[in-house]
């Protein structure tokens, strides 16, 4: 099997659990690659490939937490490379393997002892003259917000050409039932479990009370129109990727033409850990 490790280059653990796993691969004579530039980092120049793309890794494995596996996610996704994650991060809804269970989980892996989730992941675009210019993708989500001082800006949406009643909010939030428990969590919409294949918009302090968190299909392109605002606005995607967006500009959002495959381990429960992460989540908030 070829692996690809992705490690966290700002977190300390990430070059012992790198350690680790070089050992463990080696014992199993499993093909080992960094990214390059990590190679030169972690002093592991040998297993640096400037492509990894070009690697032929039968799955990819992120070290850090679920921001890292995010951006593996969009990196594997487009060429159906399975991903998964090792936790050394606070909540890891996403990563599956905790530091205590290493070996454990990467012999699974080698001998094919795991499943393979869908997540449905999202595309943004951006329209302009009758064109549409692919501004990137999210496992999580696609936000809309002022680049600079916090200020509402005005909404003008469309779901599959039904327009929307016009609204002022800080933002807007689109987000896959993965994402459902990132940022959108935060700002009122609801926990939908990663299985069911629907898109969420919910609207950030919007200053319109019916204005609420909507659950649509997976089939819907959401077009978003920005007016009344005289501040240059973004989309980041995953909370990772940033693009600006100019006045002349509208943005389409939509269901990607692929999915994210997230390797999972049978004795991992979706609510169970759900409830875990929330209440450790809850607790570190009441120590602060």
């Amino acid at each position: 099997m070829r692996i690809g490790i992705f490690p966290n280059c700002k977190k300390k653990a990430s070059k012992d659990i790198l350690d680790r796993m070089r050992i463990f691969f080696e014992k199993q004579n499993a093909d080992v690659f960094l990214p390059q530039e990590m190679a030169e980092l972690f002093s592991c120049k040998d297993i640096g490939v400037k492509n990894i793309l070009n690697a032929d890794i039968d799955v990819g494995i992120s070290i850090g937490g679920d921001g890292t596996l995010l951006g593996v996610c969009r990196l594997l996704a487009p060429h159906d490379i399975p991903v998964c994650g090792i936790n050394i991060g606070t909540l890891g809804f996403l990563a599956d393997i905790e530091v205590s269970e290493l070996e454990n989980k990467l012999i699974k892996i080698l001998n094919g002892n795991y499943n393979i989730e869908q997540r449905l992941m999202l595309a943004g675009y951006i329209k302009k003259d009758n064109a549409l210019k692919l501004a990137g993708y999210a496992v999580n989500d696609i936000v809309l917000t002022s680049a600079g001082v916090a200020r509402m800006v005005g909404l003008e949406l469309e779901f599959d050409s039904y327009k929307v009643p016009s609204y002022r909010a800080d933002g807007l939030i689109v987000s896959t039932a993965t994402g459902s428990t990132a940022y959108s969590l935060s700002a009122g919409g609801p926990i939908i479990n990663p299985k069911v294949k629907v898109l969420l918009v919910t609207p950030i302090c919007p200053h319109t009370f019916y204005v609420r968190p909507m659950i649509i299909n997976e089939t819907e392109e959401i077009n978003i129109k920005v007016k009344d605002t005289s501040q240059d606005v973004i989309l980041t995607f995953d909370g990772q990727d940033v693009y600006p967006i100019s006045s002349d500009e509208q943005v389409m959002i939509c269901r990607a033409p692929f999915s994210a495959k997230i390797i999972k381990f049978d004795d991992k429960n979706y609510y169970k850990i759900l409830l875990n992460k929330l209440i450790r989540s809850n607790t570190n908030a009441d120590a602060q």
